[in-house]
């Protein structure tokens, strides 16, 4: 019997190894020189003013709220077809995450329910790029513009990516990336916010290190100071020179990584092709996909099998596989608390009781995408109706 396929295995080679020890060996492991370097060319490399690093996509998101000053009572309008992160950083503030159905090619936010969805406390939308695919950030600025809302995206799954030639991270008032284990690239646990706003970008670094006065990692070097200032009531979101050594090497074979998963994307798209029971999430032309994830719903109507126990079968085959997201609507804190109902939003709810993730990263072969390819369409061949 062949090897379990994982679902995903981090690209870790040695150049990454070397680049971790290389700061073990520096004794300087927490937040230094390697973190600076680490947000100049991340910055760089998506067409940004200004990058901060930071220990989750989460912590980009928290501070990036507090950045635009979200306050108690406000409201911010997120996909409910995304991660817990997206909305639980809005509770933060005691403010309300209000929901918004996704489009059915897609799966990212429906700019056509922006609109109808505010209320004079909305002050702020966070677009999730779901799978890697940006949103239609043309129409979601001219709302949010019209309307005088700051736009924070959500782009944990979209680095490397772009929208009509313009690079994610360049777009929105905030953008915020992800470093986490599975990403496109990785740092263990990270992530980065980027903006064009030297204040946004100034008060964010100060907030992810206690509130701390500019730049006060440096007081234990030669160019710093013992003194130090508290500005404003902080929080420990800083990333340390270890994740950023191993972020930058990272950062150096992005491209490489996402050539490699464009071209899995594309043998899996080939090898669905003729088979009507699968429905692949639609690629729009304007964009690059960062092909985080390879999202494929089924047609039930002609399947004599559901989807948990696709999942079983395909486990069973060796295959590891995942489901890309629980909407959160369908949660019991969301409707607990604010009121949501599975029914609410129903091209949410359509979508994820169909959806199968499958492996995509780039340290697979093409022999893994071709074995899981063909473990999906025996899968099909048996049950289809």
């Amino acid at each position: 019997m062949a090897d379990f396929l994982p679902f995903h295995v981090p690209d870790i080679d040695d150049e990454d190894i070397e680049a971790v020890v290389g700061v073990l060996r520096s004794g300087w492991l927490t937040t230094g020189g390697k973190a600076r370097q680490f947000e100049q060319e991340f910055a760089a490399k998506v067409g940004a003013r200004y990058a901060v690093a930071l220990n989750s996509c989460t912590a980009a998101l928290h501070l990036a709220l507090e950045a635009i000053g979200l306050r108690e009572g406000d409201e911010v309008l997120v996909p409910t077809m995304t991660f817990a992160a997206t909305a639980e950083v809005v509770t933060y503030f005691k403010a309300k995450p209000v929901l918004i159905d996704c489009l059915p090619d897609t799966l990212n936010m429906d700019p056509d329910l922006l609109e109808r969805a505010m209320t004079p406390r909305t002050k702020a939308l966070i677009p999730v790029h779901f799978a890697g695919q940006p949103c239609d950030m043309a129409r979601v600025l001219d709302i949010a513009r019209r309307h005088g809302l700051r736009v924070v995206e959500d782009a944990a799954h979209a680095f490397p990516a772009s929208y009509k030639g313009k690079t994610i991270g360049s777009i929105g008032d905030y953008t915020c990336f992800s470093f986490y284990a599975t990403k496109n690239i990785t740092t263990g646990e990270g992530g980065m916010v980027t903006t064009d706003d030297p204040e946004g970008a100034d008060r964010i670094r100060k907030m992810s290190l206690h509130g701390l006065s500019r730049d006060a990692w440096k007081r234990y070097t030669n160019q710093g100071s013992w003194y130090y200032e508290i500005v404003a009531p902080g929080f420990k979101y800083n990333l340390t020179d270890m994740a950023a050594a191993l972020g930058l090497s990272q950062l150096r074979k992005a491209d490489r990584f996402w050539k490699t998963r464009e071209r899995y994307a594309a043998l899996y798209a080939e090898g669905f092709r003729d088979l009507p029971e699968i429905l692949p999430v639609a690629t729009q032309d304007e964009v690059q996909h960062a092909w985080h994830l390879y999202v494929i719903r089924l047609d039930m109507d002609r399947l004599r099998i559901g989807r948990a126990e696709f999942i079983d079968r395909l486990q069973q085959k060796q295959i590891g596989c995942s489901v890309h997201f629980i909407p959160l609507h369908l949660h019991p804190y969301y409707q607990r608390t604010w009121g949501y109902r599975p029914g609410d939003f129903p091209v949410a709810t359509h979508a994820f009781e169909r959806m199968v993730s499958l492996p995509l990263y780039s340290k697979m072969s093409e022999t893994d995408v071709c074995r899981t390819i063909e473990a999906v369409r025996d899968l099909i061949l048996e049950f289809r109706r």
